[in-house]
């Protein structure tokens, strides 16, 4: 029993020390999926002591004597008994599994929208994240940003999950279990987050080069700060006439061909939303921190922060690097 317990407390070891584990759930989805992990891992724990206790007893029992190593050991030719045993258990144990299974996935997919759910549409990209709020006419990326859930009154989030592109798979681990976002094939999940605080995930479906680097973090707010997080994104870009140099910079070259600004003539689709990017944390789908030196170096040359980027070097000078950047820095 020893092997057994260590094998069910190792989760929790590991869970302390990553912030991606899903042995450290802190949503039902994600926690639903660990009790049926464990649920599982303790059957096949006790199934292995069970063969191996078996196995060390045979080969202790029977194993060859010097006295009678030539001889031929009794042989049994059938036994009724044992043929329905190593059935009807092995039978009883899939159908118990198949069913525990079956009942998390139900729980897990087909559990009911309320109304009071918040609802984002998840976008994966060639390699960001695009999080649409259709209700909120909310367009950011990367940084994912819904409500604590009060159990008492409940305010889940459902993600409707589309890919621009090729395949990739939302995750983040302690939320939610790992769901593909294929082209051509909407998916869905939700997550109630039982606390506040900042969770990790990223793309768990090899999508390119910078699979990797293809990452994301959500933000769960208590509900006066994600009200309060609403009503910023909702704001229009600030025009600050001492940038106005960096803006017309951007407005003149193919920025605005892939990104938005509200408020400007910048409206492309192919990039990430501007209109608040300072209120980020990240840049380059969590491959930095977005600090005022990241920044002019992202935007003079993406290669060298994120090989393999699809965004391009628009080759500016070195002024008009540094006043686009200064642009950049107050779209908050």
């Amino acid at each position: 029993m020893f092997v057994l317990s260590s094998l069910l407390l190792a989760p929790k070891a590991l869970a302390q020390h990553s912030q991606t584990s899903i042995f450290a759930p802190q949503s039902t989805p994600a926690k639903s999926i660990l009790d049926l992990s464990i649920f599982v891992l303790s059957i096949t724990g006790i199934i292995f002591v069970v063969v191996f206790t078996l196995l060390v007893y045979s080969i202790s029992k029977f194993r060859a004597k010097p006295a009678n190593a030539n001889s031929e050991p009794a042989q049994v030719y059938g036994s009724n008994q044992i043929e329905m045993a190593w059935t009807i258990i092995p039978i009883l144990i899939v159908v118990v599994l198949f069913l525990a299974t079956a009942r998390v996935i139900h729980a897990i997919q087909d559990a009911p929208e309320p109304a009071g759910a918040v609802e984002v549409t998840a976008i994966g990209h060639q390699y960001w994240w695009e999080f649409r709020y259709p209700k909120l006419g909310i367009v950011t990326a990367n940084e994912l940003h819904i409500p604590v859930s009060d159990p008492i009154h409940p305010t889940p989030t459902f993600l409707q999950l589309l890919s621009a592109d090729t395949d990739h798979s939302f995750w983040i681990p302690v939320l939610a279990g790992k769901t593909d976002l294929i082209p051509n094939h909407p998916n869905r999940m939700w997550m109630d987050p039982h606390r506040t605080g900042i969770f990790l995930g990223q793309c768990a479906q090899y999508c390119g080069v910078q699979h990797a680097k293809m990452l994301l973090r959500v933000s769960v707010d208590s509900p006066q700060d994600f009200a309060a997080w609403v009503r910023g994104q909702q704001q229009p870009a600030v025009q600050d006439q001492s940038v106005m140099t960096g803006r017309q910079v951007f407005e003149h070259t193919a920025c605005i061909n892939c990104h938005t600004v509200s408020g400007t003539p910048a409206d492309g689709r192919f990039g990430p939303d501007l209109t608040h990017l300072m209120s980020r944390t990240t840049i380059a789908a969590g491959a930095a921190e977005n600090t005022p030196q990241n920044l002019r170096l992202w935007i003079d040359d993406p290669d060298a922060m994120k090989h393999g980027s699809l965004m391009p070097a628009m080759k500016l000078s070195d002024a008009d690097v540094d006043a686009v950047a200064s642009y950049m820095e107050t779209l908050r």
